[in-house]
């Protein structure tokens, strides 16, 4: 999601060493996420509070979604602040935070113990997010230009830590009694301040800063993207008042009107950009990442079902929110990844390997350096694997559930093979 300008050349960039150890950590992530899931699809429509289910959600949430946009910010920033990083070693600091607090986490859930390293991976997460923090305000207090798309990222920022801290207090809660309920009563704010907060604010922010310069589009609209960014928060912060404050559920429209009303003028700055764009031919990565923008508007629906039922009844669908859950973190947020990556990566890569011979010799481009045929099939088994799962929660079928597990993982290692290959690229003399 994430990076840099769409030609050949950096502006202000962050060095290469800092980056891509993010983008390596996410992909063995997303691996070992769709790894488990397949292990776990005999009993994945059980219940969506069960350890191996909160294990995967985790990798997803944690290891593949946050560690990519970590990882990718640090690149995009300094591009859109036109400065520099404020810090290296504080961006190395948020790496290895969270590349030892994750598994600790993960693990902890997996095997259902709430203990004190279960605790410890949760707190080191919140440091990498109080580093990556502090890295991100100091760039842009020092940089030239501030822009909503600086102001989407920061504000998504707090919202991670916001998420982390009530993840973390959640986590204490099960061995101390913290809070006045239980910790799955608390489970719905936890997760839509990251959702809502953390990744729907920070796609909208970065997407719409990227989407137009890689289609070279002359469409902009500053007002749309405020607007945007006022209906995020205000939605957000309303539904953190009505859970905690009332006991109507009827209320919730409110704040989930704010936020569909936030993705449709999203999808229209998107459409418009679309329209506008000097590029008349879309590559594959750019038609996955306009794909996502659609996808957004599912778990809109899906949260429509979910409020009018418990409306109705006060009994939980449950194969209904795990599919919300599911094409949350497999659909929208994966599939920009998807794109987005082999937009990004192939320039960072380019720069560390050949930004010293610019000018010098034709060098290659860097969409050469990853394979586009290996980038269609992944395409084609997430698609697939994405449809069917979704299909085998909300119709109780393992058969279906194992075949569409066993596509996305072919999916994420068709993933890992392009990202090594970028990863591993050597000089080439043309």
């Amino acid at each position: 999601m994430f990076s840099t300008t769409g030609n050949t050349e950096t502006i202000k960039t962050t060095s290469w060493k800092v980056v891509l150890p993010f983008y390596a950590y996410a992909a063995l992530s997303f691996l070992i996420a769709n790894i488990l899931l397949l292990l776990s699809a005999n009993d994945i429509t059980s219940h969506y509070f069960l350890p191996h289910t909160l294990a995967i959600t985790h990798i997803m949430a944690l290891g593949w979604g946050t560690m990519m946009i970590l990882g990718a910010s640090h690149q995009l920033v300094p591009v859109l602040i036109e400065g520099k990083l404020y810090s290296n070693k504080l961006a190395y600091a948020s790496f290895i935070l969270s590349a030892i607090g994750i598994p600790l986490l993960v693990y902890g859930f997996y095997v259902f113990d709430m203990g004190l390293h279960t605790q410890c991976g949760g707190i080191l997460i919140i440091l990498a997010i109080t580093a990556y923090l502090i890295n991100l305000a100091a760039s842009m207090v020092k940089g030239k230009q501030e822009n909503v798309h600086a102001f989407f990222i920061f504000t998504a920022a707090l919202w991670l830590l916001a998420t982390a801290i009530v993840g973390l207090l959640l986590l204490c809660n099960f061995t101390e009694p913290l809070l006045p309920k239980g910790s799955l009563n608390y489970l719905a704010i936890h997760a839509h301040i990251g959702i809502i907060g953390w990744f729907l604010l920070l796609v909208m922010g970065v997407g719409s800063r990227l989407i137009p310069m890689f289609l070279i589009s002359k469409y902009n609209n500053t007002r749309q993207l405020w607007w945007i960014y006022g209906l995020i928060n205000g939605g957000l912060l309303a539904f953190v008042c009505i859970f905690l404050y009332t006991d109507s559920r009827l209320l919730f429209s409110m704040p989930l009107l704010a936020v569909a009303s936030a993705i449709v003028l999203f999808g229209n700055f998107c459409f418009k950009s679309y329209q506008q764009r000097i590029r008349k031919k879309v590559d594959e990565q750019m038609k996955v990442s306009l794909l996502s923008v659609l996808m957004m508007l599912l778990p809109v629906i899906f949260l429509v079902i979910i409020i009018i039922l418990l409306i109705l009844s006060s009994k939980e669908n449950v194969n209904l929110i795990i599919t919300y859950g599911f094409i949350i973190f497999f659909g929208w947020i994966t599939a920009i990844i998807l794109g987005m990556t082999f937009k990004t990566l192939p320039f960072i890569v380019w720069n560390k390997v050949y930004h010293h011979l610019a000018g010098k010799g034709k060098t290659p481009n860097p969409k050469d350096l990853f394979s586009n045929r290996v980038f269609k099939w992944m395409c084609i088994f997430y698609v697939l694997g994405f449809v069917l799962f979704t299909t085998g929660i909300l119709f109780y079928s393992t058969i279906v559930l194992q075949s569409a597990a066993a596509l996305l993982v072919l999916t994420s290692l068709l993933y890992n093979w392009n990202v090594i290959k970028l990863l591993l690229h050597k000089p080439v003399s043309l």
